[in-house]
């Protein structure tokens, strides 16, 4: 061990952990990062579009944590791309930070899925964005969208507490 690492403070550990089960009140499922050097810009502040990349990770991570892989709905010709965000910066994270992106599906509007984020310091003290995205059923062979959502996503949609 360097002799420097005794004196790093302790981090918490970052990636994807969560389940259903441990999702907190209201639905919001946690994933953490750490805010590497790629994240930021010249001044060591989180750049702006990290935050997009972030809450895209969190999205995919919070579907696998309820057994639902994204990989698979797109292999079945299904899409759900973003079609609106709204993202509002409060304070930018530094370099070496742990940050929590929080997320949940809010509502769920025929076909439109919107989901509501809140980017955090990882001891949930300082706020560093929030945001929401629209995201839409796309037949991925068509380019369409598509009238109603298709049982597996209904399903899908009902593990995380959403009326479709």
């Amino acid at each position: 061990m360097l002799e420097n690492d005794r004196t790093q403070p302790k981090l918490p550990p970052v990636g994807a952990i969560q389940s259903l089960s441990s999702m907190e009140s209201g639905g919001w499922f946690e994933y953490l990062v750490r805010v590497y050097p790629h994240h930021t810009d010249y001044s060591g502040a989180v750049w702006h579009g990290t935050y997009v990349t972030w809450m895209e990770e969190a999205r995919v991570e919070s579907l696998r944590s309820i057994g639902i892989e994204y990989a698979d709905w797109v292999a079945q010709g299904l899409e759900l791309p973003v079609v609106e965000l709204s993202l509002r910066y409060h304070r930018a994270p530094q370099m070496g930070q742990a940050v929590a992106i929080k997320t949940r599906m809010s509502a769920s509007e025929g076909v439109r899925l919107l989901w509501d984020y809140e980017i955090r310091s990882a001891d949930g003290e300082e706020l560093y964005a929030t945001a929401q995205v629209t995201l839409v059923a796309v037949d991925g062979e068509k380019g369409k969208i598509i009238r109603q959502l298709p049982p597996l996503l209904k399903d899908a949609f009902a593990r995380l507490s959403i009326k479709p």
